[in-house]
């Protein structure tokens, strides 16, 4: 008896340290492919290692700065009602201390990567000193808080380029910053409809008018500098331009009809229009791009 009951705990801690790590939320360094994608580089076997080498450090480390997250703000956690029962720290699943080693073999894995990828290394740096200055402090901050979670998003797609030493487009960059400010926006938007002011301190200094009219900014700049990236650079991928209106217009839907987008991550694995549409949009693109197809 006492045995399955150590058996059962054992379990969940060790559940509850997968979820420490978060990995749906890994989806968001697919960002870090897109240079690999748009160069067509996606045949070359060193590219593309290089390119998974830097998704992967970019796993870690977004990993690592979900801890540092939830052990900072693990009291305040535990008294909302819902982090207190899905974050392991705040649900007493996971210990403090479990959760410290734990970010020390992240943090250890990141070296080691920082050694084998030196440039990389760089704009992981970066990263990690943008994301720990917005647990402390860019997340109190309103307009700057989205800003720094649209950043670094921009980072991931420098680190691709960097991985691979090539120079991206300045219009995948703002685009990129267009795309990821939507999506910050949206959170936002979802967080006050769902939980109010309550939920994030920062909340309260935002309106749902005001983050709807910054949502529909972003969005419509990313759509334009998309259009203008295609059809300036890569005109063959014309064809991906109504999948990207596609996905921005569905993406409203499931954030007003269904109640998503408070997880952009969730919102798109959960509806499987959105999901086939990113995986449409990606086999297009590699078709298209395919060296010689072009």
């Amino acid at each position: 008896m006492t045995h399955g009951v150590a058996e059962v705990a054992s379990t969940a801690r060790i559940r509850g340290a997968i979820r420490l790590l978060r990995p749906k939320q890994w989806v968001k360094n697919a960002f870090v492919l897109a240079p690999l994608m748009f160069t067509a580089k996606f045949l070359d076997a060193e590219a593309l290692g290089q390119a998974l080498f830097a998704c992967f450090l970019f796993c870690v480390a977004s990993s690592a700065t979900y801890i540092v997250n939830d052990i900072y703000d693990v009291e305040q956690d535990r008294l909302h009602p819902r982090k207190s029962k899905t974050r392991p720290i705040a649900a007493g699943i996971v210990s403090v201390r479990a959760a410290g080693i734990l970010l020390s073999v992240l943090y250890a894995i990141l070296i080691v990567g920082a050694l084998m990828a030196p440039r990389v290394a760089v704009v992981l740096a970066a990263y990690l000193v943008l994301t720990l200055a917005y647990t402390l402090i860019l997340k109190h901050q309103p307009v700057i808080d989205i800003f720094t979670i649209a950043i670094g998003f921009v980072l991931r797609v420098y680190a691709g380029a960097t991985a691979l030493d090539v120079p991206v487009s300045g219009w995948m960059f703002v685009t990129t910053l267009s795309l990821a400010l939507y999506l910050a926006a949206v959170k936002r938007r979802q967080e006050l409809t769902q939980a109010g002011a309550d939920g994030r301190r920062v909340l309260a200094s935002y309106s749902v008018a005001l983050v709807n009219r910054y949502a529909e900014m972003s969005s419509t700049g990313a759509l334009l500098f998309y259009s203008l990236f295609v059809m300036s650079t890569k005109p063959q991928l014309l064809v991906t331009i109504p999948l990207v209106l596609f996905g921005v217009f569905r993406y409203w839907y499931v954030v007003e009809e269904l109640e998503g987008g408070e997880s952009p991550t969730d919102a798109v694995l959960a509806d499987w229009q959105m999901l086939a549409t990113g995986l449409l949009w990606v086999a297009v693109c590699a078709w298209t791009l395919w060296p010689g197809h072009g």
